[in-house]
């Protein structure tokens, strides 16, 4: 991973209590392995030619309270309906959780999921990136969903990579992973644009950490300079006797490489600054410091995605907050969830100003759903049985809900859903044959979904 710090502003720390102003890290420049221009060579044998379809991941780390949300109970009893009552939406017939106005009003560019089955109990967010509930060695060598997109689409712009993520590295370690490439490799994991440093560790011992063939760190490279090729280059040069690694022979793909690094496309797109303040102010507030052993609350994230995707990204996933309440459930709801209604119905709201809502899609989503019943400590706990999701654009059929639970949201009683049949939709609405078959090193054919799923027929 290559690190590129921005300039110190001592009056904006950042989320790890830093006060570094920006940074811009890009992963995936092996040593020790394929360097960058050794990938980018190798994929210029097989180009991939497409339109610019997209997809914004949206990952809830922790599990999010369907019944709260998207499948409200207000007949139920109370210690299972809970404290917030249910909102009509600009669908008739269609309500959602009180504190989602915003998403209420725009309900026809949403299609909620309310029977979404097949979740594992326990914390497993790779559910949610490889759209399956394996587990195991065998789950390693499942390409994640932007994966599968960066080996079947290939870029749209040399300058960006196609898959990319804004995961912030947590303390309970799987919520901070948009998972890997599989067997297809590690060169179509997604590139980190967010600081991978350990959320408990202090900034002197940040400082400290030192180059590693998996943690290349330049030092003085900050985001004005990065266009000046030579200076990053020197920097690039000085940590050659400390790595014991060198840069492949200078070509076309060392160029395109390092193309990746000073491109002003990508620089930019982390730029909110070039943004109207009107348009990020509609996104809210958000909270740079992690929240316990999870992700910040980073709304202007959901914008950066959106320009990520102007710029060339084909995929860009991020994770937001902390939903794993056991204790004071409506309490903390009331605090997470307006920033989501927030954040998301500013992305959609963009996208549709900007006409991209047909080649652009969404989705929000978290691990599985929480128990029918409120515990004593005010909380829900893990409900595998039920899972949920909100999804907007690329196209689909929205301004409906699928599937139903039962009168409690026990249990799903119409139309389940299961992870794979999702990932077969995104898969769709990206362009890309869920069954496209790509054969590993041994000849064996692989495909985006297994072949017994496909697409939700309601959405396509």
């Amino acid at each position: 991973m290559l690190t590129i710090y921005g300039k110190r502003d001592k009056a904006t720390p950042f989320c790890d209590g830093s006060t570094r102003r920006s940074f811009l890290t890009i992963g995936g420049m092996a040593l020790g392995g394929l360097s960058l221009p050794q990938i980018l060579r190798a994929e210029a044998a097989n180009p991939a030619v497409s339109s610019h379809k997209a997809l914004i991941h949206v990952f809830l780390p922790g599990g999010p309270p369907h019944q709260d949300m998207w499948d409200l109970k207000p007949e139920a009893p109370a210690e299972i309906r809970g404290e917030f009552k249910p909102i009509s939406t600009n669908i008739a017939g269609l309500q959602i959780g009180e504190l989602f106005p915003k998403i209420a009003a725009q309900m026809d560019r949403y299609t909620v999921i309310r029977s979404i089955v097949g979740a594992r109990g326990p914390h497993y967010s790779k559910q949610c990136m490889i759209g399956s509930p394996v587990t195991g060695p065998a789950a390693d060598k499942i390409p994640s969903l932007g994966a599968w997109v960066s080996r079947l689409k290939g870029p749209v712009h040399s300058e960006v990579p196609p898959n990319l993520s804004m995961f912030y590295r947590t303390r309970h370690a799987p919520w901070g992973k948009a998972e890997g490439g599989g067997f297809l490799g590690d060169h179509h994991a997604p590139y980190g644009l967010v600081e991978h440093v350990d959320p408990t560790a202090s900034v002197k011992d940040e400082k400290t950490v030192q180059p590693s063939a998996n943690n290349l760190v330049l030092r003085g490279v900050t985001l004005d300079r990065l266009q000046d090729r030579s200076k990053l280059l020197s920097s690039i040069d000085a940590l050659r006797s400390e790595l014991d690694a060198q840069l492949s022979a200078r070509d076309t793909f060392t160029d395109q490489a390092l193309n990746i690094l000073t491109s002003n496309r990508l620089v930019e797109a982390l730029d909110i600054s070039r943004e109207d303040p009107k348009t990020v102010e509609r996104y809210g507030k958000s909270i740079p410091q992690h929240l316990a052993d999870s992700a910040p609350r980073m709304t202007t994230n959901f914008l950066i995605a959106r320009r990520l995707v102007e710029a060339g990204a084909r995929v860009v996933s991020m994770n937001f907050g902390r939903w794993d309440w056991h204790g004071n459930n409506f309490g903390q709801g009331r605090r997470e969830m307006p920033m989501v209604d927030n954040g998301i119905s500013a992305l959609v709201q963009d996208l549709y100003d900007r006409g991209m809502e047909q080649d652009v899609s969404v989705i929000v989503w978290g691990e599985f759903g929480r128990t029918p019943k409120v515990n004593k400590g005010a909380g829900r706990d893990h409900w595998p049985r039920v899972n949920s999701a909100l999804l907007a654009g690329g196209a689909m059929r929205t301004g409906q809900a699928i599937g139903a639970t039962d009168k409690n949201a026990d249990t799903v009683v119409d139309r389940p859903i299961t992870f794979e049949e999702v990932h077969a939709t995104l898969y769709h609405a990206l362009g890309i044959d869920p069954h496209a078959t790509v054969r590993d090193s041994q000849g064996r054919p692989h495909y985006p979904v297994d072949l017994k799923y496909g697409p939700i027929a309601e959405l396509v």
